[in-house]
């Protein structure tokens, strides 16, 4: 067993824990009229499965290509994890919804969705991808969708979670193309939602599609049926610890939306937004980061807006619209807005913008103990705004020295591969390479144990705790005077050989990126301890520690 030792660690996927019954099978060459659900003799379909198993049972489901929509249905307290057996090999296609969670006589409970390639089959799809709703009546509820890739709607949304259901989980999924003006995720008059640990972004080139910039946000948090079932308003909604980038919507849109449809009722109430990394690295305008229309009880707190975020305000805008009743307790606590580049919320021409914030359309609202810097030039003021930067009174201005935004590889999943395409094999180590490359400032930072306590999070992005809390996203909990890389350029060697194997003509120390290249093998031998700042191996490099050594990487 090798030890790798991380200083800032990263957690595993923590769920209520699920000891699993039997184990169940369903494969492309299964059938349900023949198969009894054995690897030998798996059944053909999920839906056929899921009515067989008993509660706490795990269906694994066998790599290919599953065509068709699939209804996940029964009642389980213990639950059922329905999983594809190897990660994002069981490929679900249909030109309709392809996953639905429905009000169903069997029941909608207890059930969790893990590790599929899921999307439409092409252009004249049926709306949605993946549908969750419940009925009216809270009759669907405690539902798990867990580490998928959900890409390519060619109608509508990529998820919805709508119509009274509550208690849903959404994470550690990946997210990419959903279809016009319509979102990744649309959280519509429900209760108790999680979404974490997620990564959104939108690669429609990459897709063999035409990037028309008409999609609508990442998330959008609403009420669109008013009194017609159990909820008036989204409530009780966690977006935490989730990546966000590479913008190619609308410029009327935002990452994350509250509100949408001008109701005369708060449409979203008791929201918190928090650990989220949102970062500008395309060139495409959005209207802003954040926004809200409406909406009512929202903290946004140690979130991390860094980089080039082309845009009509790069901050938030928070308006009604309709009939929408003004925003009311908005608050904005510990977060970083970066843009190096000094162009801050500039769009089509126009000038840096911080906030859209029209009078009367906003109260009770806060601004407290953020950090500001847009590169060489001030941050935006606009005394016609009822915000703006200065209003924060315990603001700190100034770079945060986080790594430039541009030159990130879109990690879409590349299934003739079997990766994605930054070369990580899940998409928990995509989720940790963006961290690594664009969350993590540098030694001399302003935003080091400047949180105010109060108003931080107990956690991190990566689920580390907060004990004197960085301003921020991540928590950092040691410094380095300098960084300095240190590349491997031998050939095949031990880690301690020689310091000539190393492009610092020295060992590696704690605070040197270490970089692994493409055909190098090397290995950390038995009694040795291995450390860096950072560090890269590359796909087909080889690094083995031996399981009586350690290596201790800082940020990994």
């Amino acid at each position: 067993m090798k030890f790798i030792k991380w200083i800032i660690a990263i957690p595993l996927y923590l769920f209520t824990p699920v000891v699993f019954g039997q184990t169940y099978y369903v494969a492309t060459s299964g059938s349900d009229m023949t198969g009894d659900g054995s690897a030998q003799h798996p059944w053909a379909s999920i839906t056929y499965a899921l009515d067989q198993v008993s509660d706490g049972s795990l269906i694994l489901v066998k790599p290919g290509l599953y065509t068709g929509r699939v209804r996940m249905r029964g009642s389980f307290t213990a639950g059922v994890e329905v999983r594809s057996e190897l990660p994002y090999q069981a490929q679900m296609r249909h030109n309709q919804p392809v996953f639905t969670f429905y009000e169903d006589a069997r029941g909608c409970h207890g059930i969790t969705l893990s590790g599929f390639d899921i999307a439409h089959s092409g252009s004249g799809a049926g709306a949605l991808v993946v549908h969750i709703e419940g009925g009216g009546n809270g009759s669907v509820y405690d539902i798990s969708v867990v580490n998928n890739v959900i890409h390519d709607s060619y109608n509508n949304d990529l998820l919805k979670i709508n119509n009274s259901c509550h208690d849903i989980m959404v994470k550690g999924n990946m997210f990419y193309n959903q279809n016009g003006s319509d979102e990744h995720i649309d959280i519509n008059s429900v209760n108790q939602v999680r979404v974490t640990e997620n990564i959104f972004f939108n690669d429609f080139s990459g897709s063999g599609r035409t990037n028309a910039n008409n999609t609508s946000s990442f998330i959008v948090i609403k009420d669109s049926n008013g009194s017609e079932d159990m909820y008036e308003g989204a409530q009780n909604i966690n977006v935490d610890k989730n990546i966000f980038l590479n913008w190619e919507g609308s410029s009327g849109s935002n990452f994350i939306l509250c509100g949408e449809d001008g109701q005369s009722f708060y449409e979203a109430v008791d929201v918190m937004i928090e650990n989220n990394l949102l970062l500008g690295n395309s060139g495409n305008v959005m209207r802003a980061a954040f926004g809200s229309k409406g909406c009512k009880d929202i903290v946004f707190r140690n979130n991390t807006i860094a980089g080039d975020l082309p845009s009509l305000a790069y901050a938030f805008r928070l308006n009604t619209e309709g009939a929408n009743l003004p925003n009311d307790n908005i608050r904005f606590y510990n977060n970083i807005w970066s843009d190096q580049t000094g162009s801050m919320g500039s769009s089509f021409g126009g000038a840096n913008d911080f906030s859209d914030t029209p009078s009367g359309e906003t109260s009770n609202w806060e601004l407290d103990n953020n950090l500001y810097w847009n590169g060489s030039n001030p941050v935006p003021n606009d005394v016609s705004e009822l915000i703006n930067y200065t209003d924060d009174i315990n603001r700190l201005v100034g770079d945060p020295l986080l790594p430039v935004t541009s030159g990130i590889i879109i990690p879409r999943w590349v299934a003739g591969m079997l990766q994605f395409a930054d070369g990580s094999s899940s998409i928990k180590q995509v989720f940790n390479k963006l961290v690594a490359d664009y969350a993590v400032p540098g030694p001399e930072s302003v935003l080091k144990d400047a949180a105010n306590v109060s108003n931080a999070p107990t956690e991190d992005i990566l689920g580390n705790a907060r004990t004197n809390p960085d301003i921020g996203a991540l928590e950092i909990s040691f410094s380095c005077a300098s960084i300095e890389v240190n590349q491997w350029i031998g050939t095949t060697g031990d880690w301690h050989d020689s310091s000539s194997n190393w492009s610092l003509s020295r060992l590696p120390q704690a605070c040197d990126t270490v970089i692994i290249p493409a055909g190098a093998v090397v290995q950390v031998s038995a009694g040795n301890l291995a450390q860096a700042y950072t560090l890269e191996v590359a796909a087909n490099a080889t690094l083995d520690v031996d399981e009586m050594a350690i290596l201790e990487v800082k940020i990994p």
